[in-house]
């Protein structure tokens, strides 16, 4: 059974001020050249203001992953994919994420909301992570997890540094 995860994040910046950052080409392509791991980079972009959608590609090296991970990919690492949508709907932005694994029995996909707030915004990501591996599965899909939001806490961090 799927494992869920939700990361909030604030900020004092206006909810279209963070909603421009987040979709920015190249605050994209910086954040994954700074923190995206081996092999990392956009594999495709297109924007139109107030609808985007990428995909971007992540690595991680076998050295950083915990080791009930590493039970399953060996000494590889992994690739990861991930596929994100944006929308305005009135006053604020919601999205959705997709993340896949190729060659491993896991995947993720999510919603996102970009909201206003009085004193800014506020980003929640809520995903589901499911990992098909018998009897550590679940310990898998709570550390992967875990991994979600430290990644995106990185990544909240310097697209809103970049503002």
């Amino acid at each position: 059974m799927p494992r869920s995860t939700e990361f909030r994040a604030t900020s004092s910046h206006p909810v279209d001020a963070v909603y421009a950052a987040m979709i920015d080409e190249q605050i994209l392509s910086d954040r994954l050249a700074r923190m995206g791991g081996p092999g990392a980079g956009i594999l495709e972009y297109t924007s139109d203001g107030e609808n985007a959608r990428y995909r971007v590609k992540h690595g991680i090296d076998a050295k950083d992953l915990p080791g009930v991970v590493k039970t399953v990919v060996g000494n590889d690492g992994i690739q990861i994919e991930r596929d994100e949508t944006w929308t305005k709907v009135g006053d604020h932005y919601e999205g959705t994420v997709a993340v896949a694994l190729p060659g491993l029995p896991a995947q993720a996909s999510g919603v996102m909301r970009l909201s206003p707030r009085p004193e800014g915004s506020e980003l929640v990501v809520t995903v589901d992570v499911a990992v098909k591996v018998p009897i550590i599965g679940g310990k898998i899909e709570e550390t992967v997890g875990q991994q979600i939001v430290r990644l995106l806490e990185m990544e909240t961090g310097y697209t809103l540094s970049r503002l």
